[in-house]
């Protein structure tokens, strides 16, 4: 499926990874090839004592939100109304200044909210129903980052949030071009949040998914500030990057993969940076068709998530120069495969 969106436009990007706070310090990272993952702590998982995670060890959610109302929220909602502030911020879109209704988000996750349901639960099989604690009950589901950002900084447009393996981000950023196009929204905050924790590693032990699709793992969040050309314009900011298409393909038929990789790649067959997200084999086959003068893998840094391809939008944003063709490539192993065709922008 082919879906073009030249119209529209990136004006805003934030992050928060095991990198650091912001865009800045993860392009440093990748530019220099630094890996931010540490050895999982033994004390935490004697059996992960060999693994590397990319934990967000500088984020500070009180940095962002007060702390009474930190301690209410789960990581990856802290995480998401943090980045969503910076990324509105660099969009130069303050609190008020835009219609509400006219704002919306779309956030892909993976295990946001796991550890909330794993406390909450425990203390229904230790303690019966006295042992509930209702305060843990509204994130305990992945939609909770979404919802809370939203709530914080007055978005009541669009709000949905997508789980689909490794392409979660580029299902929730498809989503959010088509809510501007339908006219559902002028401003559409899009990316991906999630935490890292042993509950989730210990799933995809239990799968046999560790060794395969899981080394490295990350958290964090990633967002983008997409809206019409015409309504960057009329607020007079400027343009960081220029959509031009969201391609995807749900499954390579084996004995017809290269009739697949057409349909993904259509006619971005060359470009100036080419980021991969998710799993890089999965990738693999699409990138070999790509002649790209710089390649990255930004997963390889900061530890693999599903909901990481916000964090590559953005670092893919702010890494073309005006008049770079970029592609982000995004894959899981068993599909979907998402292409996201951008170029670098400049003042409308």
């Amino acid at each position: 499926m082919q879906s073009c969106f030249a119209n529209i436009v990136i004006t805003g990007t934030a992050a928060v990874s095991a990198a650091g706070i912001g865009m800045a310090p993860l392009q440093q990272a990748v530019s220099r090839g630094s890996s931010c993952l540490q050895p999982v702590p033994p004390e935490l998982g004697q059996e992960f004592s060999s693994h590397f995670w990319g934990k967000a060890e500088q984020f500070k959610a009180t940095d962002f939100i007060p702390p009474l109302k930190a301690r209410k929220l789960d990581r990856a909602s802290q995480f998401a109304v943090a980045v969503s502030g910076m990324a509105l911020a660099d969009a130069g879109i303050s609190k008020g200044e835009l219609a509400a209704e006219r704002i919306g988000i779309a956030l892909g996750c993976g295990f946001g909210g796991i550890a909330n349901s794993a406390e909450f639960l425990t203390g229904y099989f230790s303690g019966g129903v006295s042992g509930l604690a209702p305060v843990l009950f509204p994130n305990t589901v992945a939609n909770a980052a979404a919802g809370n950002a939203a709530i914080e900084h007055g978005l009541k447009g669009p709000n949905i949030t997508f789980i689909q393996r490794f392409c979660s981000s580029e299902s929730a950023i498809l989503a959010a071009c088509r809510f501007l196009e339908e006219g559902r929204a002028d401003v559409m905050l899009a990316g991906g949040v999630d935490e890292l924790t042993l509950q989730m590693m210990r799933g995809f032990s239990a799968t046999g998914q560790l060794q395969r699709f899981a080394a490295g793992f990350g958290e964090g969040c990633g967002m983008v500030v997409l809206e019409h050309a015409e309504h960057a314009r009329r607020r007079g900011v400027p343009v960081r990057a220029q959509l031009e298409a969201i391609n995807t393909v749900g499954l390579l038929v084996p004995g017809v993969e290269a009739q697949g990789i057409a349909v993904l790649l259509q006619d971005r067959r060359s470009c100036d940076l080419l980021m991969l997200s998710g799993i890089e084999a999965a990738a693999e086959p699409f990138a070999a068709a790509v002649q790209a003068a710089t390649i990255s893998c930004p997963g390889r840094l900061i530890g693999r998530s599903l909901a990481m391809g916000g964090t590559v939008l953005g670092l893919l944003t702010t890494m073309l120069q005006p008049g770079q063709r970029g592609l982000q490539l995004a894959a899981s192993p068993e599909g979907p495969y998402y292409a996201i065709s951008v170029n670098g922008g400049g003042p409308v």
